[in-house]
């Protein structure tokens, strides 16, 4: 992400940014800012853009390869994810290892991160202002990631990426794009221990869209 778009994120939460100028007595320009993974998680540590951050215990910064060619975009953390500070943990992790597995990832070799960042009450879902409040902080983490596929999983994370409310049922069976970037929706982990049927409608997804990125 240049400079100039980081500032502009950054003015959009309200957060002040110092911007140099070009040194006094000479046409040298000072080097720019550059975001970074670091500065990233120091906003989102202190972001009081929304009441979420009245209630949760800490936000959940997106974790894993800041290399990695695959996004993984989930909604908002739920308790269990609070408190470990990561997506998918508690009774959905050993299910997603599981997902990664059978396409020969892991962990390690992907990025996770929530639309929203902060745990809404109650696990309810986000509200409008706070989606809006969370997006910069995905703008930014696409930008440096630059991700060759995002996977949206679940119904909050597919419907805001993609701006719509067809349900996920249906999403998952058409090609998307955000910002050039191939998007592929898939049924939440969380979704699939409450209905084992559809495990094998996970797979097939996986299956099309690994080879649709061989293509």
């Amino acid at each position: 992400m240049d400079n100039s778009t980081r500032i502009q994120y950054l003015s959009v939460m309200g957060i002040d940014v110092w911007v140099p100028r070009v040194a006094e007595n000479t046409s040298e320009l000072v080097e720019p800012l550059q975001d970074t993974w670091d500065a990233l998680q120091t906003d989102i540590n202190s972001c009081q853009q929304c009441e979420l951050c009245q209630t949760r215990q800490q936000p959940v910064c997106g974790s894993g390869n800041q290399q990695a060619e695959f996004l993984w975009l989930t909604e908002a953390p739920n308790l269990h994810e609070e408190q470990q500070g990561a997506a998918f943990s508690g009774q959905t992790a050993e299910l997603f290892d599981e997902i990664l597995r059978a396409v020969g990832l892991s962990r390690s070799t992907i990025f996770t991160t929530h639309i929203v960042k902060c745990r809404p009450a109650e696990d309810k879902d986000p509200k409008v202002g706070e989606l809006q409040a969370c997006d910069a902080f995905l703008q930014r983490e696409i930008a440096m990631l630059q991700p060759k596929r995002i996977f949206a999983l679940g119904r909050v994370a597919a419907q805001q990426l993609l701006s719509t409310k067809v349900s996920v049922s249906e999403l998952r069976q058409t090609a998307h794009e955000y910002q050039g970037i191939p998007v592929t929706v898939l049924y939440h982990p969380a979704y699939l221990l409450r209905k084992l049927s559809e495990k094998a409608s996970m797979w097939n997804d996986l299956q099309r869209a690994f080879a649709d990125s061989k293509n």
